[in-house]
C-alpha cells in the first residue's frame, strides 16, 4: 500500500508539470521511479516496469493537458496535424533503426540537443503575445515536419519521448508563440505515446496495479496544471521549461559518464 501512495505522489508531481510546461513527463517520471523509493526503503523498481508506468503517465498527462490546453484555445489542430503525423512515424522508424547504430553516440548528440534547447528557450521570440489567437496561426509547414522528423527520429532510436526538446525548437524555428507551442506539443506527443502505449500494454509490459495511482492522480494534476499555465506569464513558464531541459541533458550526460 506505501508504495502505491508513493508512486500517486510522484505521479501527482509530473502530472502538474506536464500540465503547466506542456511536456509529458517522462523525462522526469523516469528517473523519479527509478531512485525515489529505494530513499524510502522498497525494492528498486525493474526498468521495464519503469518504462511502462512512464509511458502510461505520459498518455494520460497528455490527454488531460491537452485539454485543459483546448479550453483556452491554445491547440493548434493543423499544427497537430501536421507534425503529430510526423513524429509518430520518424519515432517508429526510429525505433526499428536502433539495432543498427551506436545507442552512446546517440545519446550523446541527443543530450547536446537537449542543453541547446535549455539555450533557446531563452531567447526572447518577436510577437510572443501573452494571449496568441490560434486561428490567426501562420507557420512553415516544412519547418514544423523538419523538426517534428528530426526529434521523433532521433527520440526512437535513442527511446526518448523527446517532448521537452520540441518546444523550444518550436517556438525558435518554427516561430510558434509560446502558449500555442505549448499546448500542442501535448497533442502533439499524444500520438507518439498512445503508439508507444499499446505497444506495451500488448506485450505485457504494463504493470496495472502500480499504474492505478498513476491514474488516478495524473488526470486531476494535469488538468489543473494545464489551467494554472494560463495564468502564468509567458516569461515564467520559459525559465520553468529551461530549468526542467537544463535538467533533462543533465541526466543524459551523468548516464553516459557515469
Amino acid at each position: 500500500m506505501e508504495i502505491l501512495l508513493l508512486i500517486g505522489a510522484l505521479g501527482l508531481f509530473c502530472g502538474f508539470l506536464s500540465g503547466l510546461l506542456g511536456i509529458g513527463g517522462g523525462i522526469i517520471m523516469a528517473p523519479l521511479l527509478l531512485y525515489v523509493p529505494p530513499l524510502f526503503g522498497f525494492e528498486e523498481l525493474a526498468m521495464r516496469t519503469v518504462a511502462g508506468l512512464t509511458i502510461l503517465q505520459g498518455l494520460v498527462a497528455c490527454i488531460f493537458g491537452a485539454w485543459a490546453h483546448k479550453k483556452f484555445n491554445c491547440v493548434s489542430e493543423k499544427l497537430t496535424c501536421w507534425m503529430g503525423a510526423t513524429i509518430l512515424v520518424a519515432a517508429l522508424l526510429g525505433g526499428v533503426g536502433a539495432n543498427y547504430v551506436s545507442n552512446r553516440v546517440l545519446l550523446m548528440i541527443f543530450g547536446a540537443l537537449a542543453f541547446s534547447a535549455a539555450v533557446l528557450i531563452f531567447v526572447k521570440q518577436q510577437k510572443d503575445e501573452e494571449r496568441p489567437d490560434v486561428n490567426a496561426l501562420v507557420f512553415s509547414r516544412w519547418r514544423a515536419v523538419s523538426v517534428a522528423g528530426g526529434v521523433g527520429l532521433l527520440g526512437g532510436l535513442v527511446g526518448q519521448g523527446g517532448s521537452f526538446i520540441l518546444i523550444p525548437l518550436m517556438t525558435a524555428f518554427v516561430k510558434i508563440p509560446t502558449r500555442i507551442a505549448l499546448g500542442s506539443n501535448l497533442a502533439i506527443v499524444l500520438l507518439s505515446c498512445a503508439a508507444a502505449f499499446m505497444g506495451k500494454a500488448v506485450t505485457g509490459q504494463i504493470e496495472w496495479l502500480l499504474a492505478a495511482p498513476i491514474i488516478v492522480t495524473v488526470i486531476p494534476a494535469a488538468y489543473l496544471g494545464g489551467h494554472l499555465s494560463q495564468k502564468v506569464p509567458v516569461l515564467v513558464l520559459r525559465r520553468g521549461l529551461a530549468i526542467v531541459i537544463a535538467l533533462a541533458a543533465i541526466r543524459i550526460w551523468y548516464s553516459l559518464l557515469c
